[in-house]
């Protein structure tokens, strides 16, 4: 143990007397383990952004939309959801809590007082707040008796109210849509932004509002979310709803499904997957930073070796086993690439939380434990690598060549 701090303190000294070539040493581990750390907190705090998001869902939602490929609608084949699938579901699924049908009725115009806006519109019933954890900052959400009676009405969001100058209350205000009047009854809560895009550029008017509007012979791309009643249940209820849409769409066994059915939890994974995959190839690009950091370790070690034959020599003459010797210099490469990738750590976090905060609404920097470990035990790894060749070059003098070495 003594010999090992005081191999410790040597290799401290060592650096600290050569403190410009130390840094300039490590400076391969540096820019290595900092560009990881940074891409990585950017990543990670986009990941978990995203993945509050979903969660505002609940965990227990399913969506059923039609499936459709890229080669099928390029040849002029596209499946989709009908009407009466909502009912069908409703009727016929009992772990179904709670469902909401969904559909954009085609156009996206919004005007008021000569100001006109693009915002995603869509029409929806009653049920979508409580399925979709979404509900109204100000006034009150779409109504029953709003769908039932397709009442001109309106929920809008954040953005929309900036983009058509509208007063801070909207409510009870009129907008111009579909060349129809409607009356806003509430405003959302504000989700911010995500890949720099607005979620609160939006406007929600009832159901059978929505049908009125596209008339009987247009077919919207309807999907239904699913609030499940029992999360235990969730793939039996899954595949319940699979059965009932087959028989619905009067689909032969042998024929694939015309629709999809994905789980909220399900999209956030995919992206967790993504970003982890993306991750995983940004690290090993970086890290390849790393091995030429390591490279240069192992050059300015050798170097070292040569100015210090004689101490080498005097340190065996006075008693000093080789093993003794390797542990010395194997830990002042060590110690160099640790604190190199400590350095490296902090510059990298400073970095991502630096981007993070330039760029609007992007979510915080995230930098997981395991990144911290992996840094540390990387950087360590490479010390030992690459300390190993001029450590066991040094250890092999011959106390009385190294004694005679000019």
């Amino acid at each position: 143990m003594n010999l090992f701090l005081e191999s410790l303190r040597s290799a401290l000294a060592s650096i600290r007397a050569h403190r410009l070539r130390s840094f300039l040493t490590s400076l391969g581990i540096i820019i290595g383990v900092a560009s990881v750390i940074t891409v990585i907190s950017l990543i990670q705090g986009l990941s978990k952004s995203v993945t509050d998001q979903f969660e505002g869902l609940g965990g227990n939602g399913l969506t059923v939309r039609p499936h459709n490929e890229f080669k099928d609608v390029m040849r002029g084949k596209v499946n989709y959801l009908r009407f009466d699938d909502v009912e069908q579901l409703r009727l016929r699924v009992d772990g179904i809590r709670n469902l909401s049908p969904v559909f954009a009725p085609g156009f996206s115009e919004v005007r008021f007082t000569g100001m006109s806006a693009t915002a995603q519109v869509f029409a929806t019933t009653a049920s979508y707040q409580e399925v979709n954890g979404r509900y109204a900052r100000l006034g009150r959400f779409i109504s029953d008796s709003d769908d039932a009676g397709a009442r001109r009405v309106a929920v809008i969001g954040e953005k929309l109210i900036e983009d058509l100058h509208l007063p801070p209350n909207p409510v009870g205000q009129f907008v111009l849509y579909a060349n129809e009047w409607f009356k806003i009854v509430g405003v959302m809560e504000k989700r911010g932004e995500i890949f720099g895009m607005s979620q609160d550029n939006y406007m929600i008017i009832p159901f059978k509002t929505g049908q009125s509007i596209i008339g009987n012979n247009t077919r919207p791309q309807l999907q239904i979310t699913v609030a499940v009643r029992d999360l235990g249940r969730l793939d039996a209820t899954r595949s319940h709803i699979r059965m009932v849409m087959r028989q619905a769409h009067r689909l032969k066994p042998d024929d694939t499904d015309d629709f999809e059915i994905e789980s909220a939890d399900q999209i956030a994974k995919s992206f967790e997957k993504l970003s982890g995959t993306v991750t995983l190839v940004m690290g090993g690009v970086v890290g390849i930073a790393l091995l030429v950091g390591g490279i240069g370790i192992m050059n300015i070690m050798l170097v070292s070796v040569k100015e210090r034959t004689r101490e080498i020599g005097i340190c065996k003459a006075i008693g000093a086993r080789s093993r003794d010797i390797l542990m010395q210099f194997l830990i002042e490469a060590v110690t160099l690439s640790l604190l190199g990738g400590l350095l490296g750590l902090v510059i990298g976090y400073a970095l991502g939380a630096g981007i993070a905060a330039m760029i609007p609404d992007f979510p915080p920097a995230v930098v997981p434990w395991w990144a911290v470990a992996l840094s540390v035990l990387f950087s360590g790894g490479v010390g030992v690598v690459f300390g190993v060749v001029p450590a066991s070059q040094a250890a092999r003098l011959d106390p009385i060549d190294a004694l005679r070495y000019e």
